[in-house]
């Protein structure tokens, strides 16, 4: 089961700059499981699972997201790590 589960909100410009799949992708190297979707608010949510380390460079990431992102701010809620996600996933509403 995944050690540590947080919940991350992501504001600034993040979405129409391939936020959500370079961060599957940013997770994925970095063995991460949950997802990632886009509020009507403008700011990107995911739910991430995994390692200590490997969680602190995906969050690490998001503070800079892909090349076209403006991050104004990361949110980070720590919740408690259930080990229900077989895979990262996009969502879409």
């Amino acid at each position: 089961m995944a050690d540590r589960r947080v919940r991350i909100f992501v504001t600034g410009r993040v979405q129409g700059v391939f936020f959500r799949q370079a961060l599957k992708v940013t997770a994925k190297k970095n063995n991460i499981l949950g997802w990632v979707r886009n509020l009507k608010d403008g700011r990107v949510e995911a739910v991430l699972e995994g390692d200590e380390e490997a969680l602190g460079r995906v969050i690490e990431w998001a503070h800079a997201g892909p090349a076209n992102a403006r991050v104004e701010d990361v949110e980070i809620r720590n919740e408690e790590a259930l080990g229900e996600f077989q895979s990262f996933d996009v969502r879409y509403p």
